[in-house]
């Protein structure tokens, strides 16, 4: 079923009138999910919901702490360091009745590895996926990998029956617009079933009954409405009002308000997540600015002479309400290999700025467009537009051009962007997951979120030996040379660790998990 477009008042209204019991949750967030495709896009809101339809094998609970999902055990090997062991949870089916059994992870495996997954990244040191039986699988990869299933929190198992009968065997090539019946519909494993999907306007989810953790887990939300509400007043007052029962991104500006609120509470975390500028430093030329015949972004001192001016404190006290942690480097302090030393926030020295622009050549400036988001992440374009005025002052004009994050991500994928705003969450909590995607040269492989034009083939060993590296202090050596070369070469322009402020009536029960991603099947509902 799918439901006409609708106004967000009226989607509201209708909700109401349905009279939500105390076991729908009615959800709120600025930005909808890209896609229902598992594998499409490797992006935060759009894991989230496939986290209620969809499971991994192994997940991340409200903590951040490893949890058994349709794995029930795994380990190495006895006889092979190459291979991991998964022993699979018995007696699952999807939504459609059909069995989850060794073949579907098998298919779903060899899916997420192909050219237009988002998630290939993950899964570059596996050689094979191999059903020993219905129930057991083994995983081969190039040389020991001691940190692979920290890999699959995010890695959801689809069916293959479904995929084949549905046309939908290939992923979903969202970065060049297409769409499939995979991005509108799904068949999953989990604690949720779709019952609509009209992308932007709402969502609607039923609990499945059929799940097989329903008594394991506290499963107190039957219904699942779901409405993005871009506007971050209008997403406010749903939630004043009584429209809507939780929000994820409490404006910063409106936190007081909402914790003030009789009914209501503002739950507040660190998140593992960073915000940071990108640039393309590679081209000869570049489209984006003014400048004939060169790409200022090339010269090293340009980048230095920017970082410098970033004045990420008064971002913070200013833009984010102090609701922000200022960066010095692109890991937040979740993540293996994350120092003290490399998170310190650049000197901000604007005489010394401007005398690197001088020495590069640039001493009367140049402009440049800026591409960010602006329903992605806390305040995206508010920090977009403080960077316009900071960079001003070292005599970089800079255009800037915000739009919905389902238009920018694309920019990014097809290097299609000169200078632009992105944030990158850590879910292997480990440095390579960073490198893969962001570091290393662009490539089929790895690299897709790289349009930087960063290559450095020693450094790019480098990152492949990381997946098979088992001394770990080796390992963590390796890991400490990558980071010294991204920050000498100002590779990315660090803002902040953001911080999560989850709204909720205290009819909700939950913490705040560091992913942003909450799984309601955790939640608990109390009622009215």
């Amino acid at each position: 079923m799918m439901y006409r477009t609708m106004t967000l008042a009226t989607a509201l209204a209708a909700t109401t009138a349905l009279g939500a019991s105390a076991e729908t949750l009615r959800w709120a967030r600025a930005g909808d999910s890209l896609t229902l495709d598992p594998h499409a896009q490797n992006e935060g809101p759009t894991h989230t919901l496939a986290h209620q339809i969809y499971e991994p094998l192994i997940i991340r609970d409200q903590t951040g702490a490893f949890e058994p999902a349709l794995a029930t055990d795994w380990a190495v090997s006895e006889d092979d360091p190459n291979v991991w062991v998964f022993n699979l949870r018995q007696g699952v089916t999807f939504h459609d009745g059909a069995d989850f059994t060794a073949e579907d992870v098998v298919f779903s495996f060899e899916r997420a590895k192909t050219e237009t997954s988002a998630m290939k990244e993950l899964l570059t040191s596996i050689v094979e996926v191999r059903a020993v039986d219905d129930y057991t699988i083994e995983i081969e990869t190039a040389g020991p990998n001691p940190i692979l299933p920290n890999n699959f929190t995010n890695l959801f198992m689809m069916d293959q029956g479904w995929a084949e009968a549905n046309g939908v065997t290939a992923v979903q090539d969202i970065a060049n617009g297409e769409t499939t019946y995979a991005a509108t519909n799904a068949n999953g494993t989990g604690p949720f079933v779709l019952t609509s999907r009209e992308p932007d306007v709402r969502t609607i989810l039923d609990q499945n009954e059929n799940y097989w953790g329903i008594d394991d887990f506290p499963m107190e939300i039957t219904r699942i409405d779901y409405t993005p509400i871009q506007n971050a007043a209008t997403r406010v007052a749903a939630l004043l009002s009584g429209e809507v029962d939780f929000i994820q991104d409490v404006p910063v500006q409106d936190i007081s308000r909402v914790n003030d609120a009789d009914g209501l509470v503002v739950k507040t975390a660190p998140q593992n997540r960073t915000i940071f500028f990108g640039m393309n430093m590679g081209a000869e030329d570049i489209a984006a600015d003014d400048v004939d015949g060169a790409n200022p972004f090339g010269d090293v001192r340009v980048r230095q002479a920017m970082n410098m001016a970033l004045n990420r404190d008064a971002i913070r006290q200013v833009v984010m309400r102090d609701q922000s942690a200022p960066a010095g480097v692109i890991m937040p302090p979740f993540v293996n290999g994350w120092t003290e030393a490399l998170d310190e926030v650049p000197e901000g020295d604007m005489d010394a700025a401007r005398a690197l622009m001088e020495e590069a050549g640039y001493g009367d400036g140049f402009s440049v467009t800026l591409d960010c988001p602006n329903d992605r992440y806390i305040n995206d374009e508010g920090i977009c537009q403080a960077a316009v005025g900071m960079l001003g002052q070292i005599g970089i004009t800079v255009n800037l051009d915000a739009k919905p994050k389902a238009q920018h991500f694309p920019l990014i994928q097809n290097a299609e962007t000169d200078f632009y705003m992105l944030g990158w969450g850590v879910p292997t909590y480990d440095s390579e997951y960073i490198f893969n995607f962001l570091v290393h040269t662009r490539g089929e492989e790895r690299g897709s979120w790289n349009p930087t034009g960063f290559s450095d083939p020693e450094i790019d060993a480098k990152i492949v030996s990381l997946a098979s590296e088992t001394d770990l202090d080796a390992r963590n050596a390796t890991i400490a040379e990558i980071w010294d070369t991204v920050q000498s070469e100002v590779l990315y322009l660090p803002i902040h660790h953001q911080v999560l402020n989850w709204g909720m009536t205290n009819r909700v029960g939950t913490e705040v998990s560091p992913e942003d991603d909450p799984k309601f099947k955790h939640f608990t509902m109390q009622s009215s």
